[in-house]
């Protein structure tokens, strides 16, 4: 039993045991090239979640791990089967829900670590910490805590070197060999606005990518996954400490401090 998953752990254990930041881990359940599978995120957002908290826990911190989301925001993949869909505002009543059950027992701090590049908690953290001021709301997109140019040399978002590396790792029992993998090819915007990353779209995932991967992963490895996942759970670490130790009502400090 890991006492910092609260999946694992059971009521003997936690009743009287402090917690002084939960953490969502949140995924989803969509295609990945041809070689990984639907869970993808959902496997790197548990595993994430739970090598941060581990090293935050074995330093003191009282962290709490709630269980993963596995299906995110993919309203640009609606003809891809059965990549499932979760609206915005169906995430935001989640959430909702959830920072309800927080709010009311005292525990005032939430970290959201996102997996899924379809997802965005800005707006939804923003209406939440309006409705429940007392709490402490945060959101954090895990694989921006390192620096994956360090790591890969193929660069993509999907399905990627990068994906593939940490799935080697993580679970190579569910990857097929990287020759009946896609190349991941992507089919960039006519709009210059969009390609330069200045205005926005949705990307309809069908008309980009022909094997839904952005990326080639031809030159993953497990050992890329494994350490580009420890430095991401180091940064990560470092946060779930500075979020449980913090003042609520005084967490801003001059530039110069």
């Amino acid at each position: 039993m890991r006492p910092y998953i609260l999946a694992e752990t059971n009521w003997k254990a936690l009743k009287e045991q402090e917690v002084s930041l939960a953490v969502l881990p949140w995924g989803a359940t969509e295609a990945h090239n041809y070689h990984l599978p639907y869970a993808t995120d959902v496997i790197e957002a548990d595993a994430i979640a739970a090598a941060s908290a581990k090293i935050a826990w074995e330093r003191g911190t009282k962290v709490m791990v709630l269980p993963t989301i596995p299906f995110g925001v993919n309203t640009g993949q609606a003809d891809i089967k059965l990549d499932i869909n979760l609206n915005p505002s169906t995430q935001l009543a989640i959430l909702d829900d959830i920072v309800a059950v927080l709010n009311r027992q005292g525990i005032k701090k939430l970290l959201v670590i996102n997996s899924h590049g379809g997802n965005d908690f800005k707006p939804m953290l923003r209406e939440l910490g309006l409705r429940y001021p007392e709490m402490f709301l945060v959101s954090c997109f895990w694989i921006q805590a390192a620096d994956r140019k360090k790591f890969f040399s193929v660069p993509g978002d999907h399905a990627d070197e990068m994906e593939t590396s940490l799935l080697l790792h993580l679970r190579p029992d569910l990857v097929l060999p990287l020759e009946e993998a896609g190349e991941g090819k992507e089919r960039k915007s006519r709009i210059r606005g969009i390609r330069e990353g200045w205005a926005w779209a949705e990307r309809q995932w069908s008309m980009v990518t022909e094997d839904t991967g952005v990326g080639n992963p031809k030159e993953a490895t497990p050992e890329k996954g494994k350490a580009f996942l420890e430095a991401a759970a180091a940064n990560i670490a470092d946060l779930m400490d500075e979020l449980a130790t913090v003042d609520i009502n005084d967490r801003y400090a001059d530039s110069n401090a």
